[in-house]
């Protein structure tokens, strides 16, 4: 009887260790292919709030969202 318990802990323990693993690697994926901002999106944003940005600060941000995100 312990054997049946504990082989089903071990599973257990091994499906959500696989399962995380394996949502991990995709999201990774759907974020490296779908960035969540890009150029475009952030100047619209930085107009909502009233900025006209230069296109130098534009690549500045990109390349500082871009540096966190890794």
């Amino acid at each position: 009887m312990l054997w049946y318990i504990l082989v089903g802990v071990i599973c257990l323990a091994a499906g959500l260790i696989l399962g995380f693993l394996i949502a991990r690697k995709y999201m990774m994926n759907y974020l490296k292919k779908n960035p969540p901002i890009n150029e475009n999106m952030l100047r619209v944003m930085m107009a909502q709030m009233g900025q006209h940005p230069s296109q130098k600060k534009i690549n500045q941000m990109m390349k500082a969202i871009n540096h966190q995100t890794k």
